[in-house]
């Protein structure tokens, strides 16, 4: 399967090309930076024994280059041009960038399907977050008053993260509609209450050190729940290495975010 991957120079860019390169069946033919200053990647220390050209340009890259999938690990502000660009040229992306609006998935999973190729948008691939979220939506049910709080490290570009936005869609479609806190409360500084989902709130916490860090706290008449996941440095490599279709816990992950509408294509 021939691979490029978009975004290598960022922090999971870097190891999802160290994972395409260890797999036998997978075969690394491009990457792309939005500034790069190389022409290949043989020029950086970690792949100098490679010979794997660097883009700055996707059409061109989609264009020049045959491809099987296209791994993307961007910003959410070209994430989701990326995605459609991939899709338009019938490859299939795996989109690990977050920060996709409901509307634009809706539109790439169109696109996905009339091209009819398989493509996958999850917001976290880690096997804990994706409990997290089903356990979530199930005490959502039980119990209406509940908030989000997600830490990551602070170069971290959206907020709230997808992972907190998808939780709280997921509750959203079992929770009796409520407006959490008082009816009359004020903020005093503005955005003290975080952000506003169907009544939820959702603060986002940006700190060095951090990894990636997601509780939902639940709160009732003499009682309370805590939901928690937590991603350690370990788990970055890891991570990396779950987009790959042989692996068990991807396939866990992949099929079930297709059930809850965030894998597409076939």
């Amino acid at each position: 399967m021939k691979v490029a991957v978009l975004g290598f120079k960022g922090r999971m860019g870097h190891e999802v090309v160290k994972t395409v390169l260890r797999e036998a069946d997978l075969e690394l033919v491009a990457v792309l930076d939005h500034a790069p200053k190389e022409k290949n990647i043989s020029e950086i220390a970690d792949f100098s024994d490679l010979d794997v050209p660097v883009f700055d340009d996707l059409e061109k890259l989609l264009t020049d280059v045959t491809l099987d999938a296209v791994v993307d690990f961007t910003t959410p502000k070209v994430g989701y041009y990326n995605t459609k660009l991939v899709l338009a040229h019938g490859v299939s992306p795996v989109v690990g960038t977050t920060g996709f609006t409901p509307e634009q998935i809706t539109e790439l999973t169109e696109l996905a399907a009339s091209k009819k190729i398989g493509a996958i948008i999850a917001p976290n691939f880690a096997v804990g977050a994706v409990l997290m979220m089903q356990f979530a939506q199930k005490a959502a049910k039980y119990f209406p008053d509940v908030e989000i709080i997600e830490l990551h490290h602070d170069n971290k570009l959206d907020a709230p993260s997808g992972t907190a936005v998808k939780t709280a869609e997921m509750m959203a479609e079992v929770r009796e509609p409520k407006q959490q806190g008082a009816a009359n409360e004020e903020e005093i500084m503005k955005g003290a209450r975080g952000a506003d989902y169907e009544g939820m709130r959702i603060h986002s916490v940006r700190l060095p050190g951090l990894i990636a860090h997601q509780q939902v706290q639940f709160g009732a008449e003499g009682q309370g729940l805590t939901i928690r996941m937590i991603l350690t440095t370990e788990f970055l490599s890891c991570q990396a290495s779950l987009f790959h279709p042989k692996n068990s816990r991807a396939r866990y992950a992949c099929l079930w975010f297709r059930k809850f509408n965030l894998m597409r294509g076939g």
